[in-house]
């Protein structure tokens, strides 16, 4: 039985949760093992055809940028596949943090790192702030958010769906917040309030055999003073994102500072279509959400780091480049950045 059940959100189910556009249905097992029969029958995933690009990470800067409190410029930090370090409103923020070499709940098996983080935990600025958009290894990793709550200086706060409150507590990380679809948590930044909100993904959600869609998945738009920043977690594409368009349209109007500054949005395993449309975007569903959402910029994530699917590790960003170019999209309005690489934005 759901203990978080409200027959009032088209959401949650008596068992679990669902998507609210397209139901969420499991791949059979037959379904599982054509896809992986097919992919070494043909080769696939094909190995990259350079190498994933990496920066040395600006240190100085990001330690002086998260000391700077009221001053502090927002930026985007790619530590890579779905962790980015945001500087915004005073605070430092991760997504879905991973450091660790697998993605996997054992050390020897399952999907390894291509390339190592673009910075190491011990190296990171004081973290204020996780955000875990669901319970997939490649998104709450148990090593990665062990050592953040163990940083010197205190624990962030961990913002997570529904049910993971309490998986969190089972490891001593005790300074979380829980929250379903469309509710929100407000935290006092050192330039002022900065809402955390819980948005719909089209997903699923599972760490074992028994848990599937025990507990929500769930994007984040988070609204400071000088930055709207918003995170799709793991999606596949539908119309809840013209849904949050018109649920924010009064917040963010041209003389508010307009639409979400800078959108982190998926941009890879999306291959074989067949068995990912529901649950991934491809490349040109993920410039369809950035219109939907009406971003002034997005950042591709989710590619690089793991081979979880049928794609090079760098197809994403090359197919980005021939749809920018046949929509007449500037380069700038929706880029990846090297592993490492930091990109300072315009304030709001």
């Amino acid at each position: 039985m759901n203990p978080y059940y409200d027959p009032g959100k088209p959401h949650h189910r008596p068992q679990g949760f669902q998507n609210v556009h397209t139901e969420f249905t499991p791949k059979s097992l037959a379904d599982v093992l054509r896809w992986r029969w097919d992919a070494s029958r043909r080769g696939l995933p094909p190995p990259p055809q350079a190498p994933i690009p990496r920066l040395a990470p600006d240190l100085d800067f990001l330690h002086r940028n998260a000391r700077a409190a009221a001053q502090m410029q927002p930026a985007v930090t790619w530590i890579g596949h779905a962790t980015v370090m945001a500087q915004l409103g005073g605070l430092t923020l991760l997504t879905d943090p991973i450091f660790s070499e697998r993605a996997s709940p054992v050390s020897f098996m399952g999907p390894k790192r291509h390339q190592p983080p673009g910075l190491p935990v011990r190296d990171l600025p004081h973290v204020d702030l996780v955000l875990a958009s669901h319970n997939h290894y490649d998104h709450l990793d148990e090593a990665s958010v062990d050592a953040l709550n163990r940083q010197p200086g205190g624990p962030p706060l961990f913002i997570v769906p529904l049910g993971l409150k309490s998986w969190l507590a089972g490891r001593g990380i005790r300074n979380a917040v829980e929250l379903d679809w469309w509710q929100s948590h407000m935290l006092q930044g050192p330039s002022g309030d900065v809402e955390v909100m819980l948005v719909p993904a089209q997903h699923w959600s599972a760490r074992g055999l028994t848990d599937r869609m025990a507990t929500p998945w769930v994007g984040f738009a988070v609204f400071a003073q000088d930055c709207h920043l918003f995170y799709a977690g793991d999606t596949g594409y539908s119309r809840d994102f013209t849904d949050m368009r018109t649920r924010f349209a009064q917040r963010q109007r041209p003389e508010q500072g307009g639409g979400f500054d800078i959108a982190l949005l998926p941009l890879g395993s999306y291959e074989p279509r067949w068995f990912m449309a529901t649950q991934h975007v491809n490349v040109e569903e993920a410039i369809k959400i950035h219109r939907d959402l009406g971003a002034k910029q997005s950042l591709g994530v989710h590619w690089g780091t793991f081979e979880l699917t049928d794609e090079a590790l760098d197809e994403p960003p090359r197919v980005l480049a021939a749809e920018r170019h046949a929509q007449g999209m500037p380069d700038e309005e929706f880029f990846v950045m090297a592993v490492g690489e930091t990109r300072v934005l315009k304030p709001r």
